[in-house]
């Protein structure tokens, strides 16, 4: 399944102006002697402990039990305990509920259990503005400006939207339309950058037997790898985030409606892979990855959960930012992440901020694609990974010049609240707009009525 869904979030940084190379980019500069900018508790020489709680998903644990090693290999006065689990939200909630929190979190906000939601909501995690304002572990580099540009800058980060920042980035990357590349070169086929394009492309692909595009029909929220990013192409930023913060009108303008229609001629044009609807994530990737259709929304974990599938001879990913409105138009390409946050009432909280800032460093880059086969989100990043990843994942981080990067945070739902963001807009939304029951505006407005019930909700709580 995908690394990272959605659950309570806001919008979206951009990333700087220019060729944007997923995590890659020129490297913040020479490392100096690890450990040698700033100081903390861990180099005094007094015993501590720092634990830590993570998320064990398909990225593994081997990174995290090397980086403690490497860590402590120049902190010897320093312990660790750990708990690496797929459960780990299940297994430390009940400690966080009784003031026995970790030092370290590792989880994403998407997270089955709910946890790090519930503690953002709660205010129950440790204000950490201090550890990117400070240096670097490896440079006298701030270490804000080490982080990839706009996501220290995300709501994913900034929760609460005041310039604070309570949880830290770790990896990176980013999902759009999963290709097959070599398909493409073999057929002088270009990736097409306008809607026009996009079908003009597809009635070739019918003249051979090929669907210009499938997805996850029993996940629809996976289609949010196309939606976000083609509907922010067309209302702005401001239009993205007025979504993403449920005002009034946001969704049933004429913009969003436009790029619906889109959605729904590739289910009434022919361009929809035939079963579309009734297949689930490997199903719908292993037809793509067998020629049956060109495109498919994904992102870079692809590479790893489908390693055993059929494929096509020569198979080659590719990754294709949705389609724009206009020739020349503002592309945008949905960020994937990862997060680490410092609960409230973490036992070490100087030793865990530390730790935190030695996994901005070179060497946990090159760890972190050796052992994880993903990059660090750290500028350089894709680059320290190079010789490490696959060259397809290595691939998926080179998305051209004038894309920018867009994070699909909705903001907290209040307290109780009976809506569900992602089921609303995909499961209800959207797969009846792709099942041909509903008309683009009937479909913006099922999502403008659960807009109007959060308002609602809302106003009763006095938020």
């Amino acid at each position: 399944m995908k690394k990272a869904k959605f659950a309570s979030l806001a919008l979206a940084a951009v990333l700087a102006a220019g060729a944007l190379t997923g995590c890659g980019g020129a490297p913040s500069g020479s490392p100096a002697p690890a450990g040698s900018a700033g100081s903390a508790p861990a180099a005094s020489g007094e015993k501590q402990v720092i634990e830590i709680a993570v998320f064990e998903g398909g990225l593994g644990g081997e990174y995290w039990e090397q980086m403690m090693a490497a860590y402590q290999a120049e902190h010897p006065n320093v312990e660790f305990k750990s708990t690496i689990s797929p459960k780990v939200g299940e297994i430390i909630r009940p400690r966080i509920v009784s003031g026995d929190a970790p030092d370290l979190l590792v989880m994403t906000d998407g997270d089955a259990s709910g946890l790090l939601v519930s503690m953002i909501k709660d205010k129950a995690l440790l204000d950490i503005t201090d550890v990117f304002e400070g240096p670097a572990y490896d440079s006298d580099t701030p270490l804000k400006d080490v982080i990839l540009p706009g996501y220290l800058d995300s709501k994913k980060f900034q929760p609460y939207g005041d310039g604070r920042i309570y949880i830290a980035p770790k990896d990176c990357g980013y999902s759009g339309m999963v290709y097959n590349k070599a398909l493409f070169e073999t057929k002088g086929w270009a990736v097409p950058e306008t809607w026009d394009e996009f079908f003009a492309l597809g009635d070739q692909a019918k003249a051979e037997g090929r669907a210009l595009f499938t997805y996850q029909g029993i996940y629809p929220s996976y289609l949010e790898s196309l939606l976000w990013p083609a509907i922010a192409d067309v209302v702005g930023a401001e239009g993205i985030n007025s979504i993403f913060n449920y005002e009034e009108g946001s969704f049933n303008n004429p913009g969003v409606v436009s790029v619906l229609a889109n959605f729904q001629k590739i289910a009434s044009g022919g361009y929809l892979m035939d079963g579309t609807l009734a297949l689930n994530h490997t199903q719908s990737q292993t037809e793509m990855m067998q020629g049956h259709a060109l495109f498919i929304p994904n992102g870079i974990w692809m590479i790893n959960e489908m390693k055993d599938a059929p494929r096509e001879d020569g198979f080659s990913y590719g990754l294709a930012c949705a389609p724009a409105a206009e020739k020349g138009g503002t592309r945008y390409t949905l960020a994937n992440y990862g997060q680490i946050s410092i609960p409230k009432d973490a036992k070490n909280p100087e030793g865990a901020k530390d730790f935190l800032r030695f996994l901005y460093t070179a060497q946990s880059a090159q760890l972190m694609a050796e052992k994880s086969s993903t990059v660090l989100a750290i500028q350089g990043g894709a680059e320290l990974a190079k010789d490490y990843l696959e060259p397809d994942a290595y691939n998926m981080f080179q998305l051209g010049g004038g894309v920018k990067a867009l994070f699909n945070d909705f903001a907290t739902l209040p307290t109780g609240s009976k809506v569900d963001v992602s089921q609303t807009v995909f499961e209800n939304a959207m797969t009846k707009l792709m099942s041909e029951q509903v008309t683009p505006t009937e479909c913006a407005e099922i999502v403008e009525k659960a807009f109007a019930q959060i308002r609602d909700e809302q106003a009763k709580l006095g938020a």
